[in-house]
């Protein structure tokens, strides 16, 4: 019977000792997983500040419609924080969004006919005038809270963004 026990105790010690090795071995695949996805998120938090500082940058810039601006300022600064995104000081973004949404886009918006386009059209040039000053502010405001460089204070022009005028300023190489 002690040949017995020992045997017991010793492949129970076994048992122990493989099963503690092999919860340890898990929990460091855990934590590998855990350090990787931190430094995934960081990575990826990382590239939406950049992407919000060209965006900023753009739309104080004038190079992009005002609108696609806007709208796609208020998306990627959702993926990047939520609960940023919904601070009143970035509610533009989301008024703007709300405000074009039913608007079709890429396929439909080229199948559309010129006087549904017009209506739309009309639509931005309102939204613009009402939000444009809010939205730049907000802009800067981003920018500052990024870290990314401040663009001046200066009036910019409230008229409307246009493939024409976009077309006519083009520089050319002579």
């Amino acid at each position: 019977m002690d040949n017995t026990l020992l045997i017991t105790l010793l492949a129970g010690t076994v048992l122990v000792a493989a099963l503690g090795g092999y919860a340890f071995h898990m929990w460091r695949l855990v934590w590998k997983r855990r350090a990787l996805l931190e430094t995934h998120k960081r990575e990826a938090s990382s590239k939406l500040a950049e992407d919000l500082k060209i965006l900023c940058s753009s739309l104080l810039d004038e190079q992009m419609p005002w609108v696609e601006g806007c709208i796609r300022l208020k998306v990627i600064l959702e993926h990047y924080n939520f609960e940023l995104s919904h601070d009143e000081q970035y509610a533009v973004f989301q008024e703007v969004f709300v405000a074009t949404e039913h608007i079709p886009t890429h396929e439909a918006w080229k199948a559309l006919d010129r006087s549904e386009k017009r209506k739309h059209e009309e639509t931005f040039a309102a939204l613009e005038e009402q939000f444009h000053a809010r939205s730049f502010a907000a802009a800067r405001q981003l920018l500052k809270h990024l870290g990314g460089p401040l663009k001046p204070d200066t009036a910019v022009s409230t008229g409307t963004w246009s493939p024409v005028d976009a077309a006519e300023s083009k520089p050319t190489l002579h």
